[in-house]
């Protein structure tokens, strides 16, 4: 089936219709109608800052389970080739390596409480997907929570027009954690996303979703109540109450079962008149699993509708900014955008319909090639910059894609300076998660090149001063301004700026932005094209002298104890199994990384590189009697060993630099091994320290970039 023409827009709006619905409901997450009711009304818009009720939240871009595992699954496409007949096992296999146990991702309510903690708990000790979400091994009340169906937007995404494809993904997906009814609501659910890219009916998509499931199914019989009540009822609220008495929760045990939420989806669906506002009020308001529905319902809408739905009512884009929050072990993934995203799902789609990937603007990691798209930038709202900027995505103003962001510059003079920045780490200001913690790795480092195209409107009345800048967290984590290069541009200059990134002495790079200035009162427009950088980082990582706690946080902690106490700046425990401390992002490829560690009791230490997450890297290990070099990828595989004398307390030097194919082991300035792998899966990824049941302690991590390196040297390979 050919892809649609409009696929990446319609995508895009589908993302965004997600993370809009999460971040309208998720405040008031549990909420029943009449408490939603007596506290906040209706749900026409965002609450998050209501000041009269207390709500969960009072940010509006939040980390959220709904977000972070429905895109975050969806990794295992490509990191399995994006292939057709990707299996439950390798899915599990996914979650695995993305999950942080006990901090990422999931809601961790317990074995046989939380249906995701209980199937994660299955996975780690061995028991494969399907089984590890079955009703057989978890009972039904645990399988049939609502997880299925809050993760299974991506997968309906990579299947435009094909509900049959979509359904199956949904199910294979889907069955790693849930079964029985939790299935079968994801599978309509992805059916009727995937032919919404097609098909503009509710009637039409709902018909087709239903092929896909039993007939005497529960979802089943709900889907033909709820179309006959709308059509007796003509009023929701009605409908409603309907819903509470034969599908409501004191129906349906468990935390939060499938059936109830599905059937506030449907509401809000049927009596939402193909409009995106009505239709999340009605969902919202109607209570229960508010981010859930809201999120699955605004994705649907999204798809449906395209960008033009979204835009038919109050500013759902402005305030989101197209930011997400994406915690999981691959930290480097954080903080990413409904674009980046967008892009991500697209180009799984277009390898399994046979396509080319897509990589607008030369792979530019800013683009803002998709319309209203700013990917995260913000005018800076400080006394010298108030009130002097507004962003606008705007057609043209590019070289080699159709739009550029448009920085409308106003009352710029000696003393007042526009700026405008997105993240690059956790935002200064950002208050703690504590449902879902926001673990993150920067995604700029030291020794890396910025780039950057800009040009100046042909209007405008004089020259404009443009200059790029950073901003990092520097003594007592105070935000600092780093400025870089500057050109003066006239009336229709364009610019290329190239700008590697100074010694930051380990200090987290937490924004990077664009700055206009001059001395005379200047008002005009510039237009950003391109912002990206590439190349591998030089910095060393220690405990700065300053103090701070953010370059503690610039790690994602995958060990069971990481405390500040102690004289090193890394002392990590593992209790059990191997526990990864991890810093950095996918697109570091060639480098070298070396640390002097010391080992005081552990059955395995040493350092890892191009890690993708918690089981996905390669890792020099220091053993008993010996040194391992392993590849770690759905299993370890020791690639090289050799005996070694040492002992608990020692401390040694471990090097691995990794050049395309070749990785390369020092211990103590020895070259030990230097191997070949073809792995395309481990092509790139961060740095690691790695400890199994027992303590490591470093002080300091460095990493640089490789040369090409001609090595030869006696290697056992098993």
């Amino acid at each position: 089936m050919p892809l649609p023409h409009d696929y990446v827009e319609r995508v895009y709006a589908g993302v965004l219709g997600k993370i809009i619905g999460v971040y309208l409901g998720r405040p008031f997450e549990g909420w029943t109608y009449d408490q939603i009711m007596a506290k906040l009304g209706e749900i026409t818009y965002y609450v998050h800052e209501r000041q009269d009720v207390e709500l969960k939240n009072t940010s509006l871009v939040v980390t959220d389970d709904d977000i972070s595992g429905t895109f975050a699954f969806l990794r295992a496409l490509p990191d399995y080739d994006n292939a057709a007949n990707l299996t439950p096992a390798q899915i599990g296999q996914t979650w695995l390596n993305y999950i942080i146990e006990q901090r990422t991702v999931l809601w961790w309510g317990g074995r046989g409480i939380s249906t995701e903690h209980t199937a994660y708990l299955n996975l780690k000790r061995g028991i494969p997907a399907p089984e590890s979400g079955s009703i057989a091994r978890n009972s039904r009340v645990v399988a049939e929570q609502i997880g299925s169906q809050i993760f299974i937007d991506g997968w309906a995404m990579v299947c435009p027009g094909d509900p049959e494809r979509a359904a199956d993904f949904a199910r294979r997906a889907a069955s790693v954690s849930h079964d029985g009814e939790a299935i079968y609501g994801a599978q309509v659910w992805a059916a009727m996303e995937a032919q919404a890219f097609v098909e503009p009916s509710i009637d039409a998509l709902l018909s087709t979703a239903l092929r896909f499931i039993p007939p005497d199914s529960v979802i089943n019989r709900l889907i033909h109540d709820v179309r006959g009540w709308v059509v007796q009822d003509e009023d929701w609220r009605k409908t409603r109450e309907r819903i509470v008495a034969t599908y409501g929760y004191d129906s349906y045990g468990g935390n939060c079962h499938i059936v109830p939420n599905h059937a506030v989806m449907l509401l809000g669906l049927l009596y939402g008149e193909n409009d995106f506002q009505r239709s999340l009020m009605i969902t919202n308001t109607a209570g229960w699993d508010t981010d859930c529905n809201s999120g699955n319902l605004g994705c649907l809408l999204g798809i449906k509708n395209g960008l033009a739905g979204l835009e038919t009512g109050p500013d759902w884009r402005g305030p989101v900014a197209d930011q997400i929050f994406m915690p999981t072990a691959d930290g480097g993934r954080t903080i990413t955008d409904a674009v980046r995203e967008t892009y991500a799902v697209v180009n799984s789609g277009r390898s399994l319909a046979g396509a080319t990937p897509l990589a607008p603007k030369n792979g530019a990691r800013f683009h803002f090639d998709l319309p209203g798209a700013v990917q995260g930038f913000r005018p800076e709202d400080s006394s010298e910059t108030r009130g002097t900027l507004r962003l606008e995505n705007v057609a043209g103003h590019s070289r080699s894609g159709s739009r550029s962001l448009a920085l409308h510059y106003y009352g710029v003079a000696a003393g007042r300076t526009a700026r405008a920045a997105t993240p690059t780490f956790i935002p200064p200001g950002t208050p703690k998660m504590d449902t879902y913690n926001l673990i993150a790795s920067p995604t700029l480092s030291s020794g890396q090149t910025l780039r950057s195209r800009v040009s100046a409107d042909t209007k405008n009345a004089t020259p404009i001063v443009c200059g790029l800048y950073l901003n990092m967290y520097a003594a007592g984590d105070q935000v600092v301004r780093v400025d870089g290069p500057v050109v003066s541009l006239a009336a229709g200059a364009e610019h290329a700026f190239v700008w590697r990134v100074p010694p930051m002495y380990g200090l987290p790079i937490c924004a990077v932005g664009v700055a206009l200035a001059a001395e005379r009162r200047a008002e005009g427009s510039v237009y950003l094209d391109t912002l990206t950088w590439d190349g591998e980082p030089e910095v060393t990582l220690t405990r700065p002298a300053a103090g701070g706690e953010l370059w503690r946080q610039a790690w994602v902690n995958g060990v069971d104890q990481w405390d500040e106490r102690w004289p090193e700046a890394f002392r990590i425990v593992q209790n059990e199994g191997t526990g990864l401390l991890i810093h950095g992002t996918r697109e570091w490829r060639d480098y070298t990384m070396s640390a002097a560690i010391t080992p005081y009791l552990a059955a395995a230490a040493g350092i890892a590189a191009r890690v993708q997450g918690m089981r996905r890297y390669y890792a020099l290990l220091l053993v008993p009697g010996g040194v391992r070099l392993i590849k770690a990828l759905d299993g370890e595989t020791t690639l090289a060993e050799s005996n070694l004398e040492w002992a608990f307390g020692e401390t040694h030097t471990l090097q691995l630099t990794v050049v395309g194919t070749t990785i390369s082991a020092w211990v103590d300035a020895r070259l030990l091994f230097s191997v070949t792998d073809d792995a395309r899966q481990l092509d790139g990824g961060g740095v690691a320290l790695v400890v199994s049941e027992g303590c490591l302690a470093t002080d300091a991590v460095a990493v640089r970039p490789a040369a090409i390196m001609d090595i030869h040297c006696p290697i056992r390979v098993l």
